[in-house]
């Protein structure tokens, strides 16, 4: 799903973070903020498609709750060398060149340097035009092999990285919109990863779910212009992971200027933040805002060489604010591939354009998503555990995924994926019963001393401001539902309808009650960024509900410096059961990725983490063209 952003993704749970744009993300392209949304799962380069749902994405994060060890070395284990590359296994031979695919985005971006914009349509955008030191297998996620670095070792201690990169890997071509000056055939050099640390290190540039993450690099070691060496301080289960995600940064489009880094100019340089400088397999062409991102093959990508150039030559990002408008844009021919919402999926599909002899063909499976009601702990309303294990109890799980959702989905009851081993299944999701919610909410103080409907406590109302992300049919389906069942225990929920922008903001600097969210996991997910109370008195967090809890503290600290498997699952499984008890989320659902393509692709396969579009291609004959282009 994402190859190079997936740092970004990591620094947590690693989308997966995401929260869902307005209640399910579209083609992994709708926004995840920054700080600690960023799950984007760089290492895999899949696709994970959700209509929506707002969501972000987790990036791992700070490792100073972890035990500190010296930086030592002890004698490396070589594992990764030679000229292959990842996955080109998977890329067909008798591949043609060629053609386009066009997929439709709920949003455009906000500028285009991910570092300080987090949102899942820049993350799309940078996996484009990026690449990784290396990649997940496709088929087995497990192992790891070579992409910009030829070969990698690692001491036998795990706190030292040595990486070889590969020779002749070239920046993307290009002018700088301030001073004018053309570049051409820059190569990529240990120095550029090596800034992209330092930009993200920098105390005044807005990296902080990055900083967080990469604290705990103690020291990045240049020994040429093709090795470099990465000491970790402290002991981490997915340090591996992590280093193998590093990004290189272009100091020639970022410090083109004399005299020392400017963090904050970084923040505000707009023209060179509308760019993407990458040096990945597609360059960006044009970028119409509000419209539409074009993307055209590297022909100098390093790839080319190793088997793994993408046949597709135009990728295109198509800006299409509303679902339906989406579905009218690929039943016309318009676009190649959308997320559907569950809606279409069940009664928009069952057409002779969808049927065996039809142009499109659907795909289905599990999201590493979930939806979620965040509460703002900071309002007075939510302190009260009670008070939150009433407003689950309020709230018909059951009857919106089957209403709203159209029971495409799982009813979850915590933060990792469903169908992986650190999900606990045997935690039973709390049942829809008002009763026990006006029982638990006296117990609490609250009563209606007036008879006016609503209860009170202290002389304040129950009443709050429910967030809900404009464009989104779910949400306009599945709020109305939940204030008129919070009514019936005197509970005055009033909806609020914002942009996805406004709504960032809005959690960003913790001013709202309450939120339907979702958030994108990587691979192997980490708890910190969302949940360790560290976080949470921070603005631009991905704990922007405040959640602080000792308990879940130290299991979030173990989690994090365990790396048996086993107890690790252990570990998740008594952190999920905490929140359960708490419920500061109430966990909702795991819909389904449900994603609709043209049938003239081939290629397209399935694997554990979803389907990659790098290997997709076109007949000659069946190739399309770019309007406009």
């Amino acid at each position: 799903m994402n190859k190079n952003l997936y740092l970004n993704l990591m620094l947590t749970v690693g989308v997966i973070a995401i929260i869902i744009f307005g209640i399910l993300m579209v083609n992994a392209v709708d926004r995840v903020h920054s700080t600690n949304r960023k799950i984007i799962e760089r290492l895999g380069n899949l696709e994970e498609s959700i209509n929506e749902i707002p969501g972000r994405q987790i990036i791992p994060a700070n490792l100073s709750a972890l035990k500190t060890q010296p930086i030592s070395g002890g004698k490396p284990e070589v594992e990764a060398s030679g000229d292959q590359a990842a996955n080109a296994e998977f890329f067909d031979p008798k591949a043609q060149d060629g053609g386009r695919i066009i997929q439709a985005s709920l949003a455009d971006a906000g500028n285009m340097n991910f570092l300080i914009n987090n949102d899942n349509a820049v993350s799309e955008c940078w996996q484009l035009c990026n690449s990784a030191l290396a990649e997940r297998n496709y088929k087995d996620p497990e192992k790891f092999q070579p992409l910009m670095a030829k070969s990698w070792s690692v001491s036998k201690d795990k706190m030292v990285y040595t990486i070889n990169l590969r020779k002749g890997i070239m920046w993307h071509d290009f002018t700088d919109p301030v001073t004018g000056k053309e570049w051409k055939n820059v190569e990529v050099t240990a120095n550029d990863f090596k800034f992209y640390l330092d930009a993200i290190n920098n105390k005044d540039t807005n990296c902080a779910p990055y900083r967080v993450y990469y604290h705990d690099i103690k020291k990045f070691e240049v020994i040429n212009k093709y090795k470099f060496k990465v000491y970790w301080g402290k002991r981490y289960f997915r340090s591996k992971e992590l280093t193998l995600s590093l990004n290189p940064l272009p100091r020639h489009l970022y410090h083109a200027y004399k005299g020392p880094f400017d963090g904050k100019r970084f923040n505000s340089d707009h023209k060179r933040n509308r760019m993407i400088v990458g040096c990945g397999p597609y360059k960006l062409l044009r970028w119409d805002k509000d419209r539409r991102i074009v993307f055209v093959r590297n022909e100098k990508y390093f790839g080319k060489k190793l088997g793994i150039m993408p046949p597709i030559k135009y990728r295109v990002l198509e800006i299409i604010k509303h679902p339906n408008t989406q579905f009218q844009a690929l039943m016309s021919n318009n676009i190649d591939r959308i997320s559907l919402n569950a809606e279409q999926w069940v009664n928009r599909t069952n057409t002779k354009e969808f049927g065996k002899n039809g142009r499109l063909k659907k795909y289905k499976f599990l999201s590493r998503m979930f939806i979620y009601i965040g509460y703002n702990l900071k309002n007075p309303l939510f302190e009260d555990r009670r008070v939150r294990l009433a407003m689950t109890h309020l709230i018909d799980r059951r009857k919106i995924l089957k209403d709203v959702f159209y029971g495409l989905g799982k009813i979850i009851t915590g933060p990792f994926f469903y169908d992986s081993p650190y999900y606990d299944k045997s935690i039973k999701p709390y049942e829809f019963n008002v009763e026990k919610a006006k029982k638990l909410l006296a117990e609490a103080g609250w009563k209606d001393t007036d008879g006016d409907g609503i209860l009170e406590k202290d002389g304040r109302k129950f009443e709050f401001t429910f967030m809900q992300i404009a464009n989104s049919t779910a949400q306009q389906k599945m709020l109305p539902v939940i204030k008129e069942d919070l009514a019936k225990a005197g509970i005055n929920m009033h909806i609020q309808t914002m942009e996805w922008s406004i709504a960032i903001q809005r959690l960003d600097n913790k001013e709202f009650d309450a939120c339907c969210m979702a958030w994108t996991q990587p691979y192997e997910s980490d708890p910190y960024q969302v949940w360790h109370s560290s976080q949470a008195d921070r603005s631009h967090s991905s704990n922007y509900i405040s959640f602080k809890n000792a308990e879940a503290d130290r299991l979030i600290e173990e989690i994090r410096r365990t790396f048996d498997v086993n107890k690790r699952i252990e570990l998740c499984h008594k952190f999920q059961q905490l929140l359960h008890k708490e419920q500061p989320y109430t966990f909702m659902i795991a819909p389904y990725n449900l994603l609709v393509q043209n049938k003239r692709y081939k290629n397209m396969r399935k694997f554990p983490l979803g389907y990659p579009t790098t290997l997709l291609w076109t007949p000659k004959a069946e190739q399309l063209q770019v309007p406009n282009i």
